[in-house]
């Protein structure tokens, strides 16, 4: 304790000296020596130096003292702020909350143009979250004043200011913010969720990126009220990133309204990267309605190619007899060789006997392209078939392509029967 009231010594410039444990002079002093030379461009070097290797091998108490030296013989070095930061991140270490916190205040007060301000802001909400959950009423104010939603614009649809200028970088305000909501989330859902219902409900496009970030803290936090705020800006957010995010977290919400409503926004919606996240989000759920809804999504010849298609690889991905046999049937309805041939993949992935001999089935059999031949043979192959089974189809064979596809199918076994053949 007494190394870390020397630390906040040094930073109010008190004139104590720093104690460090026995090993850490013996360091400090090598730097020194080893180092002598660039302390005539920087005199900051050789306890910079010191405090790194301190905190590298997790000696945090010499390393914050180390730091909080520097600040207080160089004040107006280069380092001083980020020394400021680093001295407080290994207080945090030590689980020292009190003091990491007034070395953070003191960087944002003295040091506003120190380069790592911004982590320092981060860490300074970190800890005040550590330390409301401790009971501290300082730090759950400093939460609930934080996690506060920035004041909208006049005109809540404009993404730009009245003089025609961009919108301001406000990406380490945001952060400090989603930082600090997550925190109160964690503390006090109550008063937490309410606000970032009044983040989600801004319109203006300045507000975007804080939103996406709302989105993500909301999720983290389940029950019922979660749902409706992640269905609300699946929805009705004017942001595709915003609603695509909303989209993807209520995969683990997976209650049955969820898949209902990831059902509706997958057939209704006309974006592209919306209905590929929706699509996902279904093949998450792993219960209900969910896996039917992909079934009828990729057996429905109005829906775009390449969203059957994800659904068709999904459906794969969940190994399931009725997935195996829906693949199987529609493989026989389908017209384009895409997505015939994700079919042939997705049944390779799901493995099993049946769909070994289905496999073979198509690669044997004459009426079928013979570009769907040849892959079906190569994940038959890659799948375990019976290698007697393989070696025995050379010399049925009559198409020359076929015959190629399998010797390469072959050199893909590395087996001595197969080599041999």
């Amino acid at each position: 304790m007494q190394g870390v009231q020397l630390v906040v010594a040094a930073v109010l410039g008190l004139q104590q000296p720093i104690v460090v444990p026995p090993v850490a002079p013996a360091l400090a002093l090598d730097a020194l020596h080893a180092g002598a030379w660039q302390d005539e461009q920087d005199p900051t070097d050789s306890l910079w130096r010191a405090a790194r290797q301190a905190f590298d091998r997790g000696d945090y108490t010499s390393a914050a003292n180390l730091y909080g030296d520097l600040t207080r013989r160089y004040p107006s070095s280069t380092r001083a702020g980020d020394a400021l930061y680093w001295a407080a991140f290994a207080l945090y270490k030590n689980d020292d909350l009190n003091q990491a916190r007034s070395l953070l205040v003191t960087q944002q007060r003295r040091y506003p143009k120190a380069a790592t301000l911004r982590d320092g802001n981060a860490l300074l909400a970190r800890v005040q979250t550590a330390l409301a959950k401790q009971g501290d009423e300082e730090a759950a104010r400093w939460l609930s004043i934080q996690a506060q939603p920035p004041q909208p614009p006049e005109s809540p649809e404009v993404g730009r200011n009245a003089a025609g200028q961009a919108c301001p970088d406000e990406d380490d305000d945001d952060d400090v913010r989603i930082a600090a909501l997550n925190g109160l989330l964690q503390m006090d859902a109550t008063n937490a969720l309410p606000i970032l219902k009044k983040v989600l409900m801004r319109r203006d496009a300045c507000s975007a990126g804080l939103r996406r970030k709302a989105v993500f803290v909301v999720s983290q936090k389940r029950g019922a009220e979660t749902e409706d705020i992640l269905l609300n800006a699946a929805r009705n957010d004017p942001d595709s990133e915003c609603r695509q995010q909303a989209v993807f977290w209520l995969s683990q919400v997976g209650s049955d309204r969820a898949v209902a409503a990831l059902d509706s926004i997958l057939r209704t919606a006309t974006d592209p990267e919306l209905q590929d996240k929706a699509i996902f989000a279904l093949s998450q759920i792993h219960q209900g309605r969910a896996g039917e809804i992909l079934r009828n999504y990729a057996a429905n010849d109005r829906s775009p190619d390449e969203a059957r298609e994800k659904a068709i690889f999904w459906l794969g991905q969940e190994r399931s007899p009725e997935n195996a046999a829906f693949l199987r049937a529609l493989y026989t309805r389908l017209t384009g060789e895409e997505l015939k041939e994700k079919v042939i993949f997705s049944l390779s992935q799901m493995g099993g006997d049946d769909n070994g001999r289905w496999l073979m089935e198509i690669a044997l059999n004459d009426r079928e392209p013979v570009e769907m031949r040849k892959k079906a043979l190569f994940w038959a192959g890659q799948t375990g078939t019976n290698l007697d089974q393989l070696v025995g189809l050379y010399d049925r064979m009559q198409n020359q392509e076929m015959k190629e596809q399998l010797i390469f199918v072959y050199s893909q076994r590395h087996e001595a029967a197969a080599l041999d053949k």
